[in-house]
């Protein structure tokens, strides 16, 4: 799995950041979830290795047009470039209003099964490899962070040992890797504990969006392997930054520190920053947690 960031700024894109948007990425076929889709987040896509057929999920954290305005534009390219692959879409109540009145009233159509999702707080989507979780924040409208949980990995066949006991080659194998005991042609019953190695622990990653510190971001957090919180302006302006339903960079360092991520990435700065900015902005997350990077746009981080 990786990370790419499509878009790093808060509310307005600036010369070298665009607005929010974050494609989650699984090898080795390429699949994509996007996480937010601000205004341009297709252009920024052409601009990555990202295959637009390939990308199957959409979650969108609130309403405001930082986060939403690159949704009509992506779905009717979609179109366009004859993708007829589905494509899901899950956000806040009246998600599906912005897309259906978006598309009626420019003319706009999709070629493509499209569902839209309002999600209510706990799993909006689970399947044999991944869980994810939605939780309200502290923002000025209604806006969920998300929890993606990759379930724990089956550990390794025992190649020897299948050989030992004269399993011959079939779809039992399969079956046996995921973790499911099996009935052989010739009535023999195999446990696949027996046969399977040591499970390997599976990833975490939270993307939160935009919000004031609150304890479901430490929720949702807890023990992540990457944590992605916004910090929009520096620690001093706390006043400010909460008053909108945002953080600073210190609190999201708070915040991962509190929940034990493992890594903290930085993202959703105001504009108002420059790039000789950025290294003090940094400093002060490391004062409280070290293990922090700063998003860029098209920064790739491997999982």
């Amino acid at each position: 799995m990786h990370l790419t960031f499509l878009g790093t700024c808060a509310g307005a894109p600036s010369l070298h950041r665009n607005v929010t948007s974050i494609a989650l990425t699984f090898s080795p076929k390429g699949e994509t979830w996007l996480f937010d889709c601000g205004e341009a987040t297709q252009h920024q896509f052409m601009r990555t290795a990202l295959k637009p057929g390939r990308l199957e999920k959409i979650f969108i954290t609130h309403l405001h047009g930082d986060h939403i305005f690159g949704l009509p534009g992506l779905l009717t390219s979609r179109s366009m470039s004859s993708i007829v692959t589905p494509l899901t879409i899950y956000g806040p109540k009246g998600l599906k209003t912005f897309i259906d009145t978006a598309l009626q009233i420019s003319g706009s159509w999709v070629d493509f099964p499209l569902t839209i999702v309002e999600v209510e707080p706990g799993i909006v989507d689970e399947n044999d490899e991944f869980r994810v979780i939605a939780q309200p924040l502290d923002h000025a409208i209604t806006c969920f962070g998300y929890r993606v949980e990759q379930k724990d990995l089956p550990g390794r066949l025992d190649q020897d040992l299948l050989k030992a006991d004269d399993i011959p080659a079939g779809v039992w194998l399969q079956h046996l890797k995921r973790g499911k005991d099996v009935r052989l042609p010739d009535g023999r019953e195999l446990s696949a504990q027996r046969y399977l190695g040591p499970g390997k622990k599976g990833k975490v990653v939270t993307l939160l969006g935009d919000t004031a510190p609150c304890e479901n971001a430490i929720l949702l957090a807890q023990d992540a392997d990457i944590l992605v919180h916004e910090a929009t302006l520096e620690a001093a302006m706390a006043e400010k930054a909460n008053g909108r339903g945002h953080s600073t960079t210190a609190q999201a360092a708070e915040i991962a520190q509190r929940a034990q991520v493992k890594k903290l990435i930085a993202t959703h700065f105001s504009s108002r920053y420059r790039h000789h900015d950025m290294p003090r902005l940094l400093a002060e997350c490391r004062a409280v947690f070290t293990n922090t990077e700063f998003a860029e746009d098209f920064m790739v981080v491997e999982i």
